[in-house]
C-alpha cells in the first residue's frame, strides 16, 4: 500500500487494539440500555485483544533472542580464530638477520637504525610528560574500545562472548507467551459460558448498530480492502508461525507458509528481514496459494455473515454490522494470512448457510474437518439436529467429502498414505514431547494435563447430542461456537490462538434474532408423498 498511499505504514498492533476497540464501543455500544447482553459481549470480544498483544510481543522478543544467539555465536566464533592465530604467531620465532637476503637484511638494518633515533628522541622529553602521553593513549584507546565493541575484555583473550544489553527484560519470552496464553484462555473460558447459556435466553430484542448500513458497508469494504492489499504485498514467514507442522491437520494446510500482516523486525529463524534467505521457486508458489486462500476465505466468511442474516435472521443491516465488526477486531488484522484459520471457519459459516440442505451442509462440515481435524466433534451436534429429517443426507455429504480428501492424499508422496491420514484425523499421542507442540503446552505445563482436557471435551461433545432436546438454528450458532472455543483449552499447538474458529459464529450468535422456530423438520426438504395422482414435497 505504501506504492498506492503516500507514507502509509502498517500500523503497530497496540496501535490497532486501541483504535478498534473505540470503534467497537461507537458502532456497537447499546448506551441506552446499558445492562445488557450485547453490551457484555462486547466487552468480552474487546477483552480478547490483550492477550493476542502479549502473545504478539513475546514471539517478536523471542525472534530478537534467537538473532542475537546467532550473532553472539558468530561474533564468539571470529574471536576464538583470532585468539587461535595469535597463538600460532606467538609459536613462530622470527628468523635471524643472517638468513635473510642481502636487500632484506638492508632492510632490517635501516628499520633498526629508525627505532633507535625514535627512542633517542623520545628519551629527550621528560618522564612525567611521557608517562602522561602514555596515559592519554591508553584511556583513549580504552574509550574507542568501549564506545565501539559490546565484547567482553574476557573475550579478547578467546573467552565467552556476552552481548552488552542496555536493559534487563522484566519477562522472559516464555514467561510473557505463557501470560498471554493464560489470559487468551480465562477470556474464552467467560466466552464458552455464555454460548452455553444461549439457548436458554429466549428473549432478544432487536438491537441494530449505531450507524446505519451504508456506512457500515463502505466502512466494512475499505477495512477488507486494506487487509488483503497487506496480504498480497507482504513476504511469506516461515514454517515456524503456521499450522502444526507435527499436529494434526491436512497435508496442504502443514505445507502452506504464513503471511505476516503486522510489521516485524526479524524472522522465525533468526535472520534479520534484510538478509533472509532467498526463497525457492517452490516456497515462491507455495506462498502464492497461500495469498491466494487467505483473501478467498476472508471474503467467503464475509459473505456467508451477511447472506445468513439476510436469508435466515431477515436483518441485512445486522448481518452488514456483523461482517464489519469482524473486520474491526485486532485478530483480523493480526492473522489475515493465516490460512488454517480463516478457511475452516469460512467452511462452517457456509454449513451454517446451506442448513436447510443437508447434503451441501455435510459436505461444508467435512471439509471444514478434514482440513484442520477438530470440527469433526461437531458431528454429534449436527446429526442430533438433523436426526428427525435429513441425518442419513448430511452423514453422506460428510463422508463423501472426507473420502475425497483422503482420495488426494493418495497422490501426494511427500509422506505415506499412513502418516497422511495419521495427522488428518489426529491419531497422535496426546504425551508428545513438548518439542513438538506450540502455545501453552510447551511452556512449563505438563502434557500429561491433556489427557483429562481431552476426556472432558469429548464428554461435551457427546453431552450437544442430547442437549438441548430440540435443537434449531440458534442452537447450531451457539453449540458449534461452544465447541469450537472449547478445542482451544487442549489444541496442542497455540490453542487459543485460532480464535477465527468461533469468532464468526459468536457473531452470528450475538446479533441472531429468535430462532426457536427453524428447526429441521420445518425447514429441511422431506421425502416425497404419493397422494393421489399427485407427488407432492414437503417443505416449508
Amino acid at each position: 500500500m505504501g506504492e498506492i498511499l503516500l507514507n502509509y505504514e502498517r500500523p503497530q498492533p497496540a496501535t490497532w487494539v486501541y483504535l478498534s476497540s473505540f470503534l467497537t464501543i461507537g458502532l456497537y455500544f447499546v448506551f441506552h440500555r446499558f445492562w445488557s447482553i450485547r453490551n457484555l459481549d462486547l466487552v468480552l470480544l474487546i477483552l480478547l485483544a490483550p492477550g493476542l498483544l502479549i502473545v504478539y510481543e513475546g514471539r517478536q522478543l523471542e525472534q530478537e533472542e534467537r538473532a542475537n544467539r546467532s550473532q553472539q555465536f558468530a561474533l564468539q566464533s571470529s574471536v576464538q580464530t583470532k585468539s587461535l592465530v595469535e597463538k600460532f604467531l606467538t609459536l613462530v620465532e622470527p628468523l635471524p638477520m643472517y638468513a635473510l637476503s642481502p636487500r632484506d637484511a638492508a632492510q632490517g638494518e635501516s628499520l633498526t637504525t629508525g627505532l633507535t633515533a625514535f627512542e633517542n628522541t623520545t628519551s629527550l622529553v621528560p618522564e612525567d610528560q611521557t608517562s602522561a602521553s602514555k596515559e592519554e593513549v591508553t584511556d583513549t584507546t580504552t574509550e574507542s574500545v568501549e564506545a565501539n565493541s559490546s565484547i567482553n575484555p574476557e573475550a579478547i583473550e578467546g573467552g565467552p562472548v556476552e552481548l552488552d544489553t542496555s536493559a534487563e527484560e522484566n519477562f522472559t519470552s516464555s514467561e510473557l507467551q505463557r501470560i498471554g496464553f493464560l489470559y487468551l484462555l480465562t477470556i474464552q473460558a467467560f466466552i464458552l459460558v455464555r454460548m452455553m447459556l444461549d439457548p436458554i435466553m429466549s428473549r432478544r430484542p432487536l438491537l441494530d448498530p449505531n450507524l446505519t448500513a451504508g456506512g457500515l458497508m463502505f466502512l466494512g469494504i475499505s477495512l477488507f480492502v486494506f487487509m488483503m492489499a497487506n496480504v498480497v504485498r507482504s513476504d511469506p514467514q516461515t514454517q515456524y508461525n503456521q499450522g502444526p507442522e507435527l499436529g494434526p491437520g491436512y497435508a496442504l494446510m502443514r505445507m502452506l507458509p504464513s503471511i505476516p500482516t503486522l510489521p516485524i523486525h526479524h524472522q522465525a529463524d533468526g535472520f534479520p528481514t534484510d538478509t533472509r534467505p532467498e526463497p525457492t521457486a517452490a516456497e515462491k508458489q507455495l506462498a502464492v496459494v497461500a495469498k491466494v486462500l487467505a483473501i478467498l476465505a476472508h471474503l467467503g466468511i464475509v459473505s456467508a455473515i451477511i447472506l445468513i442474516s439476510n436469508r435466515h435472521f431477515g436483518n441485512t443491516r445486522a448481518g452488514v454490522g456483523c461482517a464489519t465488526l469482524y473486520l474491526i477486531l485486532p485478530y483480523t488484522a493480526q492473522m489475515t494470512g493465516r490460512v488454517d484459520h480463516a478457511l475452516p471457519a469460512a467452511f462452517l459459516l457456509w454449513a451454517v448457510l446451506t442448513y436447510r440442505r443437508p447434503m451441501i451442509a455435510g459436505m461444508f462440515v467435512g471439509l471444514a474437518g478434514g482440513l484442520v481435524y477438530y470440527p469433526l466433534f461437531l458431528l454429534p451436534l449436527w446429526i442430533s439436529f438433523y436426526w428427525k429429517r435429513g441425518v442419513r443426507k448430511f452423514i453422506v455429504g460428510t463422508a463423501s467429502m472426507l473420502a475425497l480428501l483422503m482420495l488426494a492424499l493418495w497422490f501426494d508422496d511427500s509422506s505415506t498414505l499412513a502418516d497422511h491420514l495419521q495427522h488428518m484425523y489426529g491419531v497422535l499421542s496426546p504425551l508428545r514431547e513438548a518439542e513438538t507442540l506450540q502455545g501453552l503446552w510447551a511452556l512449563g505445563w505438563n502434557p500429561f494435563w491433556r489427557l483429562p482436557v481431552i476426556v472432558a471435551y469429548v464428554i461435551l461433545s457427546a453431552f450437544f447430542a442430547i442437549w438441548p432436546a430440540q435443537k434449531n438454528l440458534g442452537t447450531i450458532l451457539s453449540g458449534s461456537a461452544a465447541l469450537m472455543i472449547a478445542a482451544q483449552f487442549w489444541h496442542g499447538e497455540s490453542g487459543g490462538l485460532y480464535i477465527a474458529w468461533f469468532l464468526p459464529l459468536l457473531l452470528l450468535t450475538i446479533f441472531r434474532p429468535n430462532l426457536q422456530d427453524r428447526i429441521a423438520t420445518k425447514v429441511v426438504a422431506g421425502p416425497k408423498v404419493i397422494r393421489g395422482s399427485k407427488t407432492e414435497l414437503e417443505t416449508v
